[in-house]
């Protein structure tokens, strides 16, 4: 029995606009990067504010916290984007035959649980410590690892859909619920005092970057193919 064919591998409408998102994102990554390194204070008292400010009334609001607790433990929770993740790919090989992109899909959800854990033990950035918690959490602070995973796995799913030519209803569902998980997750993870604000911004910002730097390298990568 012969095996399905691939299908033609969707057309990339060029690395130009990846190449100037990475490049926006790079700066205030790497600016934000730095001033947690140099625990710069305006910064710290921000989160310091924040975190106070959200603890209590994650203390005052248990129905709520509980909530939350739910949503970024099994909704939001990294694994649960993963499976996500290996989900399309298995669609990708299984439905259209296409290894190469499917492969490139991994390899950037391995890349960037790799560049998360790496920063974590690089910086080393203690958690919010309270003496009344409402949940708690392991490794070091920055970056959120939910922010990070969520904005990862969410953003290449999206790309995937604006490469397979996606509805317009479709991608307006998918756009929401991406635009809601990555938001939830992160303000999930400062309600319940797990994280610093910056942590959860460092997050967002490095998961944009590794999706804008896998989708200008695929792209990229496909013209050079093709040319």
């Amino acid at each position: 029995m012969r095996s399905p064919s691939p299908d033609p591998p969707p057309r990339p409408a060029g690395p130009r606009a990846a190449v100037r998102a990475a490049v926006a994102l790079a700066v205030p990554t790497l600016l934000l990067l730095l001033l947690v390194i140099v625990s710069w204070q305006p910064l710290m008292s921000l989160d310091g504010d924040i975190a106070r400010t959200t603890h209590r009334w994650a203390v005052d609001e248990p129905g709520l916290t509980q909530a939350f607790r739910v949503l970024t433990d099994w909704v939001w929770d990294p694994v649960t984007m993963r499976v996500l993740g290996v989900l399309t790919v298995v669609w990708l090989l299984w439905r259209h035959a296409q290894r190469r992109l499917a492969a490139w899909l991994l390899v950037a959800g391995v890349a960037g649980a790799a560049v998360s854990q790496g920063l974590k033990a690089a910086v080393g950035r203690e958690r919010p410590v309270w003496p009344d918690p409402v949940d708690s959490a392991h490794y070091a602070a920055f970056p959120s690892g939910h922010a990070m995973t969520a904005t990862v796995v969410l953003g290449l799913l999206l790309w995937l859909l604006r490469l397979y030519g996606a509805g317009r209803v479709l991608w307006l569902t998918a756009l929401s619920v991406a635009v809601v998980s990555v938001v939830g997750v992160g303000l999930t993870r400062v309600w319940l005092g797990v994280h610093w604000a910056s942590d959860v911004l460092g997050g967002w910002l490095l998961g944009a970057l590794t999706v804008a730097l896998t989708v200008a390298a695929y792209e990229k990568w496909q013209g050079a193919r093709r040319t």
